[in-house]
């Protein structure tokens, strides 16, 4: 008699196991994680597969651990700390079930210090959609022949710091941070606990096989507001949450909220995107006009920018200039400096009617209380 396996409840075991070694941020984490366990046994029915990304800006985070639980629930688990890109190509490719990849201090292929990685990142950036593959030349001298790898697997890593927009805009981001004194945790036992790891992995593969026709080809409601790339990611989750029932439907839209939400508070978005931001949000608030020099002032002058050390140097009038003529203005020219009057001088500055259409097309939503004009930068009559 084939056995029948209850969703909910199984999806509620995996949280539970994970909330016996792991202190995760908020419970949107707990959600997040229990089903991304899941959706690697189904990998085979959705179109791409959003990475899981622990971050945390110190070590002693909980991040390893985070991923010694997911290993023992996940397929064919590998982990690739140290593994070469060539053989994460072929174990990917090789035919015989793909591997979950657990890529711990992943830093050191994104980091600073990460050196010549390159093949490693492609297949990172390649592999989250079942049609990537990697290009590599196969034989010797002159009878080389060029040949796909393919790259689509699930993969789970965790890291110091941050992480390129190529990856985490594709990844599910759970930044992890120090137990506090009061936060306390199981000991993990790999002897004893392995085991336990491995009874739930293996419920999670009986229940796959007999979900798989619902979750092929589903579209999942997406909660209000959360489209595009974030869809993308959440969306394998989604139909995972729905196929299981009971509370995880609704807990699963609300983790989406949760974290695609935080998500964007973190993202600054690209360099070009923070400078807009900066002189939208801070710098011309108020104000139709301001000279390049007052600009540049300002936005050196605010904490938590990076302008005022951009590569040991302060932002100065010709990267500015560099970097917003880059965007455009409503009549589609790019946004340059212009001559401002001021005190029966003319000075070299930026027309807020020429960043407006480049505000509306790039940067998040204002905030919703507009910040006071700077003092002595009010327009005068």
């Amino acid at each position: 008699m084939t056995e029948t396996i209850d969703g909910a409840a199984l999806l509620n075991e995996v949280e539970a196991f994970h909330r016996r070694f792991n202190v995760f941020p908020t419970e949107a984490a707990f959600v997040a994680v229990a089903l991304w366990d899941a959706h690697a046994h189904l990998l085979d029915c959705f179109d791409s597969t959003p990475r899981i990304a622990f971050l945390s800006p110190e070590p002693g985070s909980g991040k390893t651990r985070a991923l010694e639980i997911v290993e023992t629930l996940v397929p064919q688990p590998m982990t690739a700390v140290n593994a070469s890109a060539a053989a994460l190509f072929r174990s990917v490719s090789a035919g015989n079930g793909k591997p979950t990849i657990l890529f711990d201090e992943i830093d050191t292929v994104f980091g600073p210090k990460a050196g010549d990685n390159e093949e490693l990142r492609g297949f990172l950036n390649a592999g989250h959609r079942r049609t990537g593959v990697t290009y590599r030349c196969i034989g010797d001298g002159g009878q080389q022949t060029v040949q796909a790898f393919p790259s689509y697997c699930a993969v789970a890593v965790a890291g110091l710091g941050s992480l390129p927009d190529t990856i985490l805009s594709r990844s599910i981001i759970i930044r992890m941070r120090r137990r506090a004194r009061n936060e306390k945790v199981e000991p993990f036992r790999a002897r004893v606990h392995e085991a336990e790891g491995h009874k739930l992995r293996d419920r999670l593969a009986t229940w796959a096989e007999h979900v798989r026709g619902f979750v092929m080809g589903a579209w999942p409601d997406m909660p209000d507001g959360v489209t595009d790339r974030p869809a993308d990611v959440w969306e394998p989750l989604l139909a995972i949450a729905d196929a299981a029932g009971g509370h995880w439907p609704e807990r699963a839209r609300s983790a989406c909220v949760t974290l695609v939400t935080a998500s964007k508070a973190n993202d600054k978005g690209s360099l070009g995107v923070r400078l807009l931001t900066d002189l939208r949000d801070h710098v011309m608030v108020g104000i139709d006009r301001l000279p390049t020099i007052a600009i540049l002032d300002r936005l050196n002058a605010l904490d938590d920018a990076p302008w005022a050390d951009l590569g040991g140097k302060p932002l100065d009038s010709r990267r500015l200039s560099k970097m917003l003529a880059e965007y455009m203005t409503a009549d589609n020219d790019p946004i340059a400096s212009r001559n401002i009057k001021a005190a029966g001088s003319v000075l070299k500055g930026y027309y807020a009617a020429d960043l407006t259409d480049a505000w509306a097309r790039y940067c998040p939503p204002p905030p919703e209380s507009p910040l006071p004009p700077l003092p002595g930068t009010e327009n005068a009559a």
